[in-house]
């Protein structure tokens, strides 16, 4: 009699799931294939955190532009690969001096994240020297805007970013101050000049303006010289003998600020420091390949994968690639850990005024937005106390993001009361 009993409470159990996901299936069903969705690209597949099963499931083969959805796989390369401590610098001491390489950290003099470990150590050094050959990348990502040069979120990448490879300028102050003389206050059509570091601060504007500037191997030394108040030397290859590493501030606190502020320059330094600990070369190609042949190899389809940030509209990735990586990230991270990483709808980061939850978040995910094109993906929690992983990609819409946003959070809000 028990044992009926149980098997009585796992029928009707099975029955209001598959109730619900008719449900769902439904009202989804309706949304997307009214006349708002008819002139675009759309793809969503929702699944189970738990049981793997699937909840709803549209084209979610199909490949689609993702945006900063990409920096999903960049936090997932970032997780496999880097310590729990970033490698800061690589340093070797010989002939009474020390020689220094950078590894991609880019939080060295970064305007918000503060960090002064690497500043510290080379301040108790002397006869400094700056290694300059072992980045072997382009400053720039593969179908990058060439225009965007002017734009806080488009900085070079590089070895060893200073300050975030930014200038910060506002009506009384320069930082870094190196530039200071490179500044004119006078309106102008762009903020910068293409070619040279000669920056335009119009005279009536109030707020900072942070406007990258052009690396080099002498611009770094030179920045480098400034603040520590030393002459270095330049020298392109690194002395025969073992290297040390210098760790740097939590692995977490980048991840977070890449996810929640969607910042473009950490992504694309997060694969450099990937390549830092993989080999002597800092390469983010070898660190795509590397995650996707040895890490990746089960996905379903085989992404384009060209950078870290999700700035090139030559990636290609499927909803079912998303939910397979986020899936993994559920598993290979602690939930509390995984949640503050991501925003959490209507409490922080690019989703802090969006997706607002009954009292408390039911959203954590990472969304991706470029002209004509918006993905939201990432973890549900729904009213019955399920975890659900999603991805809706959104390309090719003549609406506006918002009217997209809108649509979407009807559906993210019939997953969360409904199933």
């Amino acid at each position: 009699m028990k044992y009926l009993y149980y098997i009585l409470l796992f029928s009707l159990f099975l029955s209001a799931c598959r109730s619900n996901k008719a449900l769902v299936t439904k009202q989804l069903d309706q949304k997307l294939s009214s006349v708002f969705y008819k002139n675009q690209f759309t793809g969503v597949l929702v699944v189970d955190a738990d049981t793997k099963d699937t909840i709803y499931n549209l084209d979610s083969d199909k490949y689609f532009i993702p945006a900063s959805n990409t920096k999903i796989f960049t936090l997932y390369a970032g997780l496999k690969i880097i310590p729990e401590n970033i490698p800061a610098l690589k340093y070797l001491e010989a002939n009474d001096s020390l020689y220094f390489e950078g590894t991609g950290d880019p939080s060295f003099l970064h305007p918000y994240l503060k960090d002064s470990i690497a500043l510290n150590f080379l301040k108790d050094k002397t006869n400094l020297v700056h290694i300059t050959d072992n980045f072997q990348d382009k400053k720039y990502g593969p179908g990058w805007a060439w225009d965007d040069y002017e734009w806080y979120y488009s900085p070079e990448r590089n070895a060893l970013p200073v300050y975030g490879n930014v200038v910060m300028i506002t009506n009384d102050s320069v930082v870094p101050s190196y530039f200071r003389d490179s500044v004119l206050q006078i309106t102008n059509a762009v903020h910068r000049k293409e070619t040279v570091n000669l920056f335009y601060y119009p005279p009536q504007y109030q707020d900072t303006l942070e406007v990258p500037f052009i690396t080099s191997a002498s611009t770094t030394t030179d920045l480098l010289e400034e603040v520590l108040n030393v002459t270095l030397t330049e020298q392109a290859h690194m002395p025969l003998g073992s290297k040390k590493t210098l760790r740097g501030i939590k692995a977490d606190t980048l991840y977070t600020r890449m996810m929640h502020e969607s910042d473009n320059f950490i992504a694309e330094q997060l694969l450099i420091l990937v390549a830092s600990e993989l080999k002597d070369t800092l390469n983010s190609s070898m660190s795509r390949t590397y995650i996707l042949e040895n890490d990746l190899t089960d996905l379903a389809q085989q992404p384009r994968w060209v950078d870290g940030s999700g700035l090139s509209r030559y990636n290609l990735f499927t909803p079912q690639n998303m939910v397979h990586v986020l899936h993994k990230l559920y598993t290979l991270v602690p939930r509390k850990r995984l949640f503050t990483i991501f925003p959490a709808g209507g409490v922080s980061g690019t989703l802090k005024n969006k997706f607002q939850g009954q009292g408390q978040p039911y959203i954590y995910a990472k969304s991706g937005s470029l002209s004509n094109n918006y993905c939201l993906s990432g973890y549900l929690l729904t009213n019955s106390g399920k975890t659900l992983i999603f991805s809706f990609m959104n390309n090719h819409f003549r609406n506006s993001t918002k009217e997209e946003r809108n649509q979407l959070e009807a559906m993210l809000q019939t997953l969360r009361d409904t199933y």
